[in-house]
């Protein structure tokens, strides 16, 4: 199969800020998701302080977070990045597909075992879904093993 590329010319700071998740082929930690949210801020050293928040089962589950620290590997050159969960460790991350607008992204890996699609929105319009879908279908990745992930309109989400 061929090799996943990032994609070139990443505005990392434009990058930054809050992405719904959503749809996912998910590490098990996050596999029953709701309301999942990456936000990235940059750091001063072009460290990436990442937070993912999700409601694990429902909307009115606990909230749990998980805090990784991104490596872009070539500053705004290209979207290559490690991702840290435990130290020394990164895990392979990489921005496949990120639209001119910055409204929608997806990540991939090269084993393509985990793909997020993402969109600066909690809820896109179907006709976008089914076209990010596709793009992850001819990335080389299972379509039938995305999960859409639940995520409620801002008007209806609790401040966390």
């Amino acid at each position: 199969m061929e090799t996943l590329q990032a994609i070139e010319n990443v505005d990392t700071e434009r990058f930054m800020g809050d992405w719904f998740v959503i749809a996912h082929i998910p590490p098990f930690l996050t596999r029953n998701a709701f309301n999942a949210v990456e936000c990235y801020e940059l750091r001063e050293d072009d460290r990436v302080d990442v937070r993912f928040t999700y409601r694990n089962g429902g909307f009115d589950s606990d909230l749990k977070k998980l805090t990784p620290t991104g490596f872009p590997e070539h500053g705004d050159e290209d979207g290559a990045w490690g991702m840290r969960f435990v130290w020394p460790f990164k895990a392979d991350y990489r921005i496949v597909y990120l639209d001119d607008d910055y409204t929608e992204t997806i990540i991939g890996r090269e084993k393509r075992d985990y793909v997020w699609i993402m969109a600066r929105t909690p809820l896109i319009e179907e006709i976008r879904y089914r076209a990010l879908v596709q793009r992850v279908s001819d990335m080389g990745y299972d379509p039938s093993e995305l999960r859409k992930v639940p995520q409620q309109p801002m008007s209806l989400r609790e401040s966390s």
